[in-house]
């Protein structure tokens, strides 16, 4: 098989790496969950511009991709918590290498 059809059948490993982290807000979860775990709401406060909807959209694809755990304590209102699993960790030097990248910028390039 060659990279052409690797690429469009999904059998490229970077196409299937952007599958689950492509999304327009999930770099921003990801890191976001690298200093551990969080609640709904403190995501939503820490992503700039992230609408309830989306977030929750985004959550759930990389749940179902087995990237993110979401427990829900059984309390009034419910709580419910965010963290990586293994596989997420795993991501780590993905996250960590645009925010080297982007803070060795100039801000004049920050656009």
């Amino acid at each position: 098989m060659d990279d052409t059809t690797a690429f469009s059948t999904g059998t490229c490993p970077v196409t299937r790496a952007m599958a689950v982290i492509g999304g327009k807000s999930k770099l921003f979860i990801l890191s976001r969950l690298m200093g551990g775990t969080r609640r709904f709401g403190e995501l939503r406060r820490l992503i700039p511009g992230v609408t309830q909807q989306m977030l929750t959209a985004q959550l759930r694809e990389l749940e179902a991709d087995g990237i993110v755990s979401r427990t829900v304590h059984p309390v009034v209102p419910p709580h419910v918590d965010y963290a990586l699993t293994p596989l997420g960790e795993d991501l780590r030097s993905v996250t960590d290498a645009p925010m080297r990248w982007g803070a060795a910028l100039p801000e004049r390039a920050a656009r």
